[in-house]
């Protein structure tokens, strides 16, 4: 492997308006990271990184690269093999996460409350706390992570970056408060009575969406974000049928191969599959089938029911057969998005979620409640570590904004 992150290292232009960076949802540095790379100046390379990105030795593993930083580079445009940034990316930031030295600014007095030490929340939590700031964090589970704990297989993400965070939260002197599902028996409410200057929602979109077609509430039927969360818990069988097909559902597929199952199939309503390609030809490697033009219409004991779809010369759907199409499967999984849970509109006065279940929020990230700020998949929908790190940064940033204001807005 160092031998190969070397050659890619060197091969990389050093372009002065590098469209690996733009492509970048987060903007690393990329050229500069290599430079230091080749330079062997491996801390400061990973500490670029890390002040860039908390995320960046997840990112490096998870990411749509070919989509973005490795998919805009300029050999691309030549017709050849893009630098592979994310090999070089994740050698660096592994090292680095084990040799972080947390250095905090004076205490500044502010305390700060954040919901969700998903990727959104551990990161408004490092930022903050590197600024000075006494911060809590309160998570509805027992291990922090949240999507990194309980939404990605472990052979994409091994668990143990989960337990280097926590050793890195409790470095900078971030307290975690497990168990604890704010909107039940805690309100913000009450985080705001009890002297918290400011508080972060990211808790992420854990809900399923449901199908509304007959069969969901049957024994074999699984929503795959809930499946996801502990598939040892779950038998799914010889057969399983995953209902759509994105990220979720080739995650689910690959998932069930590794647990019993010896046939996954994923249907898809159309021929767009919205998974990323690198996650498609892996779930294909591993043995997965993916069926275009299937439509849902009900769930059995059999297996799920469907009618298949009409196309048109552009592949375009046009209707659907009337006739119904029985697939057989031991289990169905039910892969089609995810929202926010609305416990804490449901318990928080002022608090407005859009039509989506996404929290509103300002240019700033804050919510409708002042002083009360939210980033990730909350407000984004369910994309990806990435992109809710870009986004928890800006409130990051937005609430020491407001802290120093006093408040105001």
């Amino acid at each position: 492997m160092s031998l190969h992150i070397i050659e890619e290292a060197h091969r990389c232009l050093g372009c002065k308006k590098p469209l690996c960076q733009k492509g970048c949802p987060v903007s690393t540095p990329i050229p500069e990271v290599i430079r230091l790379f080749n330079e062997r100046r491996m801390n400061e390379a990973g500490e670029l990184l890390f002040s860039n990105n908390p995320m960046s030795s997840v990112c490096s593993l998870v990411c749509n690269h070919a989509a973005q930083c490795e998919g805009n580079c300029i050999f691309n445009r030549k017709g050849e093999a893009p630098v592979h940034f994310s090999a070089i990316e994740s050698y660096l930031s592994d090292i680095y996460l084990d040799r972080v030295k947390f250095t905090a600014a004076p205490p500044s007095g502010k305390r700060v409350a954040v919901i969700g030490a998903g990727p959104a929340g551990i990161t408004v939590a490092l930022k903050l706390a590197e600024a000075g700031c006494e911060v809590t964090v309160f998570e509805v589970e027992s291990s922090i992570g949240g999507v990194l704990e309980y939404g990605i297989p472990s052979f994409r993400l091994p668990r143990s970056y989960v337990d280097r965070f926590r050793r890195l939260l409790d470095a900078a002197r971030v307290s975690v408060r497990p168990n604890t599902a704010v909107g039940e028996s805690l309100h913000i409410g009450d985080l705001m009575r009890d002297g918290y200057d400011t508080v972060f929602i990211g808790t992420g979109a854990g809900r399923a969406k449901k199908l509304g077609t007959p069969g969901e509430a049957r024994a074999n039927v699984y929503f795959g974000v809930d499946y996801l969360k502990m598939p040892e818990a779950c038998p799914v069988g010889e057969r399983v049928a995953v209902i759509g097909a994105g990220n979720v559902a080739m995650d689910v597929a690959r998932t069930v191969l590794r647990h019993g199952a010896r046939e996954a199939r994923i249907y898809a309503r159309s021929r767009n599959i919205s998974a990323s390609m690198d996650e498609v030809e892996y779930t294909e490697l591993d043995g997965a089938e993916i069926v275009c033009g299937k439509l849902i219409q009900s769930i059995g004991e059999d297996g799920p029911l469907f009618k298949d779809a009409l196309f048109d010369d552009e592949g375009k759907v046009v209707g659907y057969s009337d006739e119904l199409v029985q697939e057989i499967a031991d289990t169905t999984i039910i892969c089609v998005s995810q929202t926010p849970k609305n416990k804490l509109v449901l318990t928080t006065p002022g608090l407005k979620s859009d039509d989506r279940g996404l929290l509103i929020v300002d240019e700033s990230c804050m919510t409708t409640v002042p002083g009360v700020f939210a980033a990730g998949d909350v407000v984004l929908g369910p994309l990806t570590v990435v992109h809710a790190v870009e986004n928890a940064k800006r409130a990051a940033s937005a609430m020491l904004d407001y802290m120093e204001a006093g408040g105001n807005s």
